[in-house]
């Protein structure tokens, strides 16, 4: 199944071919354990343990009928990547081969829990970690260079049983929304017996020439480019944006759409981003665990394929520093078992006071946990774009659109709304072009948290962050809020009256956060500031949130995460946003001492003998332009020199520190200003140096010069 070709196939005739889905099951599975299963996937009935031996055997014999030789427990550590460990479906049997694969194999497996991220949960020697099959998320096979895998989603826990993986957290933040959903409906009289938070990912990424990117240290060691001076030509003219894809870049998508769809990854969005080399694509919306689960098969895809295409996939949040970096929208929304949108405000949503009550909610989450939010999807590489034309600032806002706009004033401001402004049409009044409905809202892209007619947009993710914990946060936040507004009218003896109360209580005390301008501008943060919203620029500064008393309790009262699973987090960020800032500023210093303070060494000497040649000659000729670059040239090596021992002093200052904190304060603090003021010269002499002598492709080489680009 797995080697066919999809050439002049129906795309739905493949789709999901390489996943253990319903109609696999339903081929491999006896009826009674296919209908169990399914039930606890659409269901949540827990599934019965006993059913895994009869699992298993199906599972394998559609994996090995396919190809397959090994499995994996395909699992979300703690370092925003994928872990996986191969093992056969050999045994052996009075002393015969068979292939097999059991219940206990499907259900647990283990790892040197040691070997990963744990923040201080566990002690190094304390070595045993265990996988966990998750059933509600489907096994797929992979073709690996080692041969076909089966790949089982599981979650990661350390022997003592605290969770050390994105995968758990997340898991228990969806039980805690659906749980409280559920009676916050019951109070409308809506029996559901299910909620489910549904994820759309637009994933942004670079491609770059991978011959290019070998000659640059600097982005195989960091991701992103440490130095480069800024080319002639950026994204000024918007021409990239929604350009017509070449023909090597569409190649690639269409490489990259085949693979998701045989895995069931419903790659729907694709296009050309703002910034030259830049492209993004978008999957129709899933259930929030498969939504994580499949962004990290694409952007494993993502690079994979590139690599076949002889082109590099850049998922770092900032590669090049003078053009727009790299996002991932979290598209977020609740839905019923039966298929109804909860955040569809209908046609009159000053009437429809359940809607206007889950708005309440969720526009009280994001004022009252801004900070967490924001820390959601903090770190070092957020602080290359946070606050520029092109990413959410660090305030973190809402934005509800101009139609809610105006039902929340009339709310706060009259106690209740009578009407709803209409939407309309637009009318072209040309001929062959007919009239739209307009949409409930318009898009506002500075606003980090926006409503976008039927669901939120969260912006601040990065391009290579696992989508996880901020989908945790927000799940478990508006868990919180719908609990307050339960228990509050659970009891009420005038429901209406005390509903259309507490609704407007909830906008006049948080309508602070409704913020419909320009999320970039000055304006605004003085705005911000009068309001008393959060302006934290520090990811360290910003973290810290995790292990405030009150993240604490907020986590523990929903079985989200406790205490310690939380500071282990919060040590794990810490010291990642440490030793990503060392690596740059080892590089850094790398690549000045060895290559580019060589250079500008090299060519004062070459200015030198071009004047000393000239003047013997004719000692009478003008050498002005040569004294002037030279004089130039020597200016910024000097600097250039200089910059490298300030960093370098900082560094090892660095190594005296024993408490992270202060540790990653300083690499904030100190560190990054000394890496700018090395990199500022360094890109001052590639503008003067000769194009032939300097030693890497320039920014300008990497996001233009792809070849039939």
């Amino acid at each position: 199944m797995i080697k066919q070709k999809s050439e002049n196939v129906n795309l739905t005739s493949y789709y999901a071919r390489n996943v253990f889905s319903f109609d696999a099951m339903k081929k491999y599975l006896s009826n009674d354990v296919f209908t169990k299963l399914k039930n606890s996937i659409e269901k949540g009935i827990e599934l019965d343990e006993k059913l895994a031996h009869d699992i298993a055997c199906g599972m394998k014999n559609w994996a090995v009928d396919n190809g397959a030789t090994h499995y994996t427990h395909w699992f979300q550590p703690l370092n925003d990547s994928v872990a996986e460990k191969h093992d056969s479906f050999l045994n052996i049997k009075q002393n015969k081969p068979i292939m097999e694969f059991g219940g206990s194999e499907l259900i647990k497996g283990e790892t040197d829990a040691s070997s990963f991220p744990t923040g201080n949960l566990r002690a190094t020697f304390e070595a045993r970690g265990y996988t966990i099959w998750d059933y509600t998320s489907p096994a797929f096979l992979r073709n690996e260079p080692s041969g076909i895998v089966l790949c089982i989603p599981t979650a990661f826990i350390s022997y003592s049983g605290e969770t050390l993986d994105k995968k758990t957290p997340l898991l228990r933040s969806m039980d805690a929304i659906n749980n409280e959903t559920i009676k916050l409906l019951k109070l409308f009289g809506n029996n559901v017996n299910k909620a489910r938070v549904m994820v759309g990912v637009e994933q942004e990424y670079f491609l770059i020439d991978r011959e290019k990117y070998l000659q640059r240290k600097d982005l195989i060691y960091t991701g992103r480019t440490l130095f480069g001076a800024k080319s002639p030509k950026g994204q000024e003219l918007d021409d990239h944006y929604f350009g017509a894809i070449r023909d090597r870049i569409g190649k690639f998508m269409k490489d990259v759409d085949e693979e998701l769809w045989q895995l069931g990854v419903p790659a729907k969005t694709e296009h050309n981003e703002v910034a030259p080399a830049q492209h993004e694509l978008a999957c129709i919306y899933e259930e929030c665990n498969i939504a994580v689960d499949h962004n990290q098969i694409v952007m494993e895809t993502l690079k994979r394929v590139a690599t076949r295409h002889n082109l590099v996939c850049l998922l770092h949040e900032k590669p090049f520093q003078y053009v727009n970096g790299s996002g991932k929208h979290n598209n977020w929304s609740l839905q019923t078992s039966d298929g109804k949108n909860l955040l569809n405000p209908g046609k009159t949503p000053h009437e429809n006071l359940q809607f206007l009550l889950i708005l309440s909610c969720i526009v009280a989450a994001v004022d009252d946990y801004a900070i967490l939010l924001r820390a959601s999807c903090a770190n070092s590489s957020k602080e290359l774009r946070l606050g520029a034309s092109e990413a959410p600032p660090a305030i973190i806002s809402c934005y509800i659109g101009e139609q809610l706009d105006e039902v929340v004033n009339h709310i706060v401001e009259d106690g209740v709304a009578t009407f709803s402004k209409s939407i309309g049409t637009i009318k072209h009044n040309a001929t062959g072009l007919l009239d739209l409905y307009k949409d409930v809202a318009d898009r506002n892209r500075t606003s980090p948290f926006a409503f976008t007619g039927n669901k939120f947009e969260f912006r601040m993710v990065g391009a290579s962050d696992s989508c996880a914990m901020p989908i945790t946060v927000i799940n478990t936040i508006v868990a919180k809020k719908f609990k307050e507004a339960r228990i509050t009218l659970e009891n009420s003896k005038n429901f209406n009256d005390d509903l259309k109360k507490y609704i407007r209580e909830n906008f006049i005390k948080h309508k602070k956060i409704i913020f419909s301008g320009d999320g970039y501008s000055k304006e605004w943060e003085d705005e911000a500031s009068k309001r008393g919203l959060p302006n934290i620029k520090s990811s360290v500064e910003i973290l810290k949130i995790l292990t405030d008393d009150s993240t604490i309790d907020l986590f523990e009262e929903f079985k989200v995460l406790n205490k310690a699973e939380l500071l282990s987090r919060y040590n794990v960020e810490i010291e990642k946003y440490i030793s990503i800032m060392s690596i740059e500023a080892k590089t850094m210093i790398n690549l000045a001492k060895k290559i580019f303070l060589p250079e500008g060494i090299k060519y004062s000497t070459f200015l030198s003998s071009s004047i000393n040649e000239i003047k013997k000659v004719n000692d009478n000729l003008n050498t002005s332009v040569q004294y002037e670059l030279l004089e130039e040239v020597i200016k910024n090596v000097r600097e250039m020199k200089n910059g490298i021992d300030k960093l370098e002093k900082v560094m090892n200052d660095s190594l005296l520190i024993n408490n992270i904190y202060e540790k990653a304060n300083l690499f904030y603090n100190e560190v990054k200003t000394a890496m700018d003021n090395l990199r500022n010269p360094t890109d001052n002499l590639e503008m003067i140096i000769d194009k032939n002598m300097w030693p890497m492709p320039s920014i300008g080489d990497l996001i233009f010069e792809i070849s039939g680009y």
